[in-house]
């Protein structure tokens, strides 16, 4: 349920409304908008008076939410979520938000060098996985503790924000302690205790959609973070598994548009694990962001031949700078435009 408040509702108002909500046994959630407040309620709303709250002063209506996925619906919030995930890089906005960088994190001068790649082609965010999930257990697992702590290095040398996987909750609670924003892989999206679990920490959670995930099922899985109070929560479409072999995963483009109608949460593509082919990922990212997206992640490495993981799938550094500049061109055409590259560290 939703209780919307007149304009002219005072502190005094919205708080009077908070207080019934507590008295019927639910927790109210106030939220301030540009013109008017809204005060969501918690709990099983069917239960609810809503007919007394109704009739308090400067009530506008009470609107009952019918999504299942509650706070992350149009329903609950009409105005865009924008997601600071550091200083002047804001998800959600009118500009175009660019996270590039390695599959994983391999040694100090391959993070280091990707990472001035990617800022000196444009990029806003440094992606970069320090703990990988992958399909074989003997496959290249990530450098855990290490690769945080190169990425830290990255940071301070480039000042790019760093956006970095966690796997488990004891990984959430480091990844939370060394980077700016928590992504929640495919393969966790339905893993319900840790999402409730980075929703506690406080960081911004990027949340990738699951390989057999519908629609439906990524906004319910966004809400687990909602509900434990972080509003701070990105979207990711990476493809979905199909019958057709001819790529990686089908890249759904029509995901972006779709959620942006249900959702105010800001979203973004990964074109990258969408192919999963180097040359599927330039043209995908600028259809991503002509489809409205928020931001894509894009994988670049230095040496991609070499990668331990991704390898095939990785930007080289010049390819990566063509596409960012294609990229202004094409925000520009929707009336949005790149966001600001980060300015450098103080020496």
């Amino acid at each position: 349920m939703l209780v919307v408040m007149q304009p002219n509702a005072s502190a005094a108002d919205i708080e009077k409304v908070c207080d019934e909500i507590v008295r019927q046994g639910f927790k109210p959630l106030p939220m301030p908008g540009a013109v008017r407040t809204a005060i969501g309620l918690l709990g099983d709303d069917a239960q609810v008076d809503w007919s007394y709250i109704e009739g308090l002063p400067n009530v506008a209506n009470v609107l009952i939410v019918q999504k299942p996925y509650r706070q992350a619906s149009r329903e609950w919030k009409n105005e865009n979520t924008i997601v600071e995930i550091a200083p002047g890089v804001r998800v959600g906005g009118s500009d175009v938000v660019v996270f590039a960088g390695p599959c994983s994190v391999e040694s100090e001068a391959q993070i280091l060098a990707s990472a001035h790649a990617v800022r000196n082609a444009g990029a806003h965010a440094l992606r970069g996985g320090a703990f990988k999930p992958r399909s074989s257990p003997y496959a290249f697992q990530g450098l855990g503790l290490e690769g945080l702590k190169l990425l830290a290095l990255a940071r301070n040398e480039t000042g790019l924000a760093i956006v970095t996987e966690a796997m488990d909750e004891r990984g959430a609670d480091m990844v939370a302690e060394y980077a700016d924003c928590i992504q929640i892989g495919a393969r966790n999206m339905q893993n319900y205790s840790l999402l409730r679990h980075v929703g506690k920490l406080g960081k911004p959670v990027l949340l990738k959609r699951g390989m057999a995930a519908t629609i439906n099922d990524l906004l319910l899985s966004a809400e687990y973070v909602l509900s434990e109070g972080n509003p701070n929560v990105i979207l990711c479409e990476r493809g979905v598994r199909t019958f057709d072999s001819a790529t990686r995963n089908l890249f759904d483009l029509t995901a972006i548009p779709v959620v942006q109608k249900l959702s105010h949460l800001p979203i973004v593509a990964d074109p990258s694990h969408g192919t999963g082919l180097r040359d599927k990922v330039t043209p995908m990212a600028r259809a991503a962001v002509a489809a409205g997206a928020d931001g894509i992640l894009v994988e670049v490495h230095p040496t991609p031949d070499k990668a331990l993981s991704d390898g095939a799938q990785s930007l080289y550094p010049e390819q990566f700078t063509e596409l960012v500049r294609q990229l202004r061109l094409i925000a520009g055409a929707i009336d949005r435009e790149l966001a600001p590259t980060p300015p450098m560290p103080a020496a």
